[in-house]
């Protein structure tokens, strides 16, 4: 998964997109960069630095430069950026989980790919929202993940059901499929970013609204998961299952139907005897298209002050969204490419992830309307499903208290 399941403490976020625009563009003591290499900083580790690694060299023969990554793990990259701006050596390219850059964009630390000379154009809409703050688009994904309705297909077959498609059928379905040691359904209700990622497809489906938690459009969400752990269709433990071990559930035969993310199609072609099929996560009413969240990493470029490099960097950037790129890579990370055009190609050639392209059409960031408020929204979210499904509140209290928790500091 592209960090979209990872979120690190907003304080030390805040702190490191302050620093930035305090200290990058300023003259110091640090050596001169390289004029023929530019600077990466990612969170690709083990495998995934390797195929970083191909890519960049791809684009950066072409222009007649190197690139050197720093790869971290996902949650250091924020201090690690703050370290480095702190001593003038930041990297010419910046990844950013896309949650994360409207605490680094509001404080002017990042130039607007317009200003930078990264092309948008032919990207998708959802696309487009997970780079953007208030208006401006300061980071562009290569491609991007969210979540669908995994499901083994042997048992919905034997039990003579089709995939559901709205919540009365996934409730339907569900309890038809438990049987047992195995639930009907799984998903994630960690009080993390795990569990309101697994959230938001529902509560945005239903007409929730993350920056007015109580104006009662997203409490049907929460009945909804409720209703499938008190009818026994989903285990009681999902307040303390996140995404992996929902994941192994469904790869035991504990679990028929899971929501999940593209990140888990490698471990799952690992059991030859397992098979699976997604389709799009059921929505409240027949017609209505589904709302997941949108995931991923943004490149950006930060306000160094150094703008030939920054031009160097903008050349990188848009060699690696060519439709040729994308589609490799998207392939690569079983993720979506974000090139409309890249996007269908991808389709075509992996019809069994079909359901994400389609979804990825209708999905947004979880920043769009909060911006750098999304991490206390997104503690809030996660005391609302938790309070209900351990039977502290009911669906339109316990959100009444998340807004109540999410505005305390306005």
């Amino acid at each position: 998964m592209q960090t979209a399941r990872r979120r690190p403490p907003a304080p030390a976020a805040l702190l490191t997109a302050a620093a930035l625009v305090a200290v990058t563009g300023l003259t110091g003591c640090a050596a001169e960069p390289d004029p023929g290499v530019i600077t990466v900083l990612n969170s690709a580790t083990d495998i995934e630095h390797a195929q970083e690694q191909e890519f960049y060299d791809r684009c950066a023969r072409r222009i007649g430069v190197k690139v050197r990554q720093i790869s971290v793990p996902a949650d250091q990259v924020a201090a690690k950026a703050l370290r480095m701006a702190s001593s003038h050596s930041l990297t010419d390219i910046l990844d950013l989980d896309g949650s994360e850059l409207p605490q680094f964009a509001a404080t002017g630390g990042l130039v607007p790919l317009k200003e930078a000379g990264v092309a948008v154009t032919g990207m998708s809409a959802a696309a487009g929202t997970l780079g953007s703050y208030q208006g401006t688009q300061y980071g562009i994904a290569r491609s991007v993940n969210s979540l669908a309705l995994f499901y083994n297909a042997d048992v919905l077959r034997e039990a003579g059901v089709e995939p559901p498609t709205t919540w009365a059928e996934l409730k339907a379905t569900a309890k038809k499929l438990t049987r047992g040691s195995r639930y009907g359904m799984a998903f994630s209700a960690t009080p993390n970013a795990d569990g309101v990622y697994q959230f938001l497809p529902f509560f945005w489906s239903a007409g929730g609204d993350e920056s007015r938690l109580d104006d009662g459009k997203g409490a049907p969400a929460l009945r909804l998961w409720k209703d499938l752990v008190d009818q026994k269709s989903a285990s009681g433990a999902v307040v303390t299952w996140n995404q992996q071990d929902i994941a192994e559930q469904f790869i035991g035969g504990r679990a028929a139907m899971m929501v999940n993310g593209p990140w888990n199609v490698p471990v799952l072609n690992e059991h030859k005897d397992l098979n699976w099929a997604v389709a799009p996560i059921p929505v409240p009413e027949a017609g209505r298209p589904p709302v997941p969240p949108i995931g991923g990493t943004v490149m950006t470029v930060p306000r160094t002050g150094d703008e030939d490099r920054q031009r160097t960097a903008a050349k990188i950037i848009n060699c690696l969204n060519e439709r040729r790129n994308q589609v490799d890579w998207g392939e690569s990370r079983n993720n979506v490419p974000t090139r409309t055009s890249a996007a269908a190609e991808y389709t075509a050639k992996n019809p069994k992830l079909a359901a994400f392209a389609e979804e990825v059409e209708t999905a947004r960031s979880r920043t769009d309307r909060v911006g750098e408020r999304w991490p206390v929204v997104s503690d809030a979210l996660a005391s609302a499903f938790q309070s209900v499904l351990t039977g502290r509140a009911g669906p339109e209290a316990a959100l009444a208290q998340a807004q109540a928790q999410a505005t305390a500091d306005e």
